[in-house]
């Protein structure tokens, strides 16, 4: 069996090509959370949007990364009629990590600076994409970076990411 080669970004090679790109990030460390719900006390501190992330692929094999506010209910059995997609399905770990660098639990938009092949489409989430500052983990779960939406979009188009916004209120 081959094992993944590493991707290109960690957490501390993101943090330093935000630097290089002059993007405005605020780095806070906390212990590992895998799900929405175990981090509601630390983001509590933290201000502006909080993040689901869901790595979704369909039946014709086109992988999909939806990023929304961390309230926003998505329904996976209508929501593929919002974005365009086929049936979705969660991706596999393998697949995650050969793609955006990040294991399951570390799910993030900023997983897309290792996508270099343009496999993934972003979907973003309305509510989200009209936030001011948006949180997500730098590449791993065990911080949150906070970033101003200007520099999110900036980020976006530097990755050639450009996002998908729907409103996933619409389907449920």
């Amino acid at each position: 069996m081959t094992h993944p080669l590493p991707p290109a970004f960690d957490r501390d090679r993101l943090l330093a090509w935000f630097a290089e790109q002059g993007l405005g990030a605020v780095t806070h460390d906390h212990p590992p959370v895998f799900r929405v719900e175990e981090g509601l006390e630390i983001k509590a501190a933290m201000p502006g949007a909080h993040t689901k992330n869901l790595f979704l692929k369909d039946r014709k094999q086109r992988l999909w990364l939806v990023s929304a506010r961390q309230d926003t209910a998505i329904d996976l059995k209508s929501a593929h009629r919002l974005i365009g997609a086929d049936r979705l399905s969660f991706g596999n770990e393998a697949l995650m990590y050969e793609t955006l660098g990040v294991r399951p639990g570390s799910v993030t938009a900023f997983g897309l600076i290792n996508d270099t092949a343009r496999r993934v489409a972003f979907v973003l989430d309305h509510r989200l994409a009209g936030a001011d500052i948006v949180n997500f983990h730098p590449l791993t779960n065990t911080a949150t970076t906070a970033m101003g939406q200007a520099d999110f979009r900036r980020f976006l188009n530097l990755t050639d990411h450009p996002p998908l916004i729907v409103d996933f209120s619409a389907s449920v």
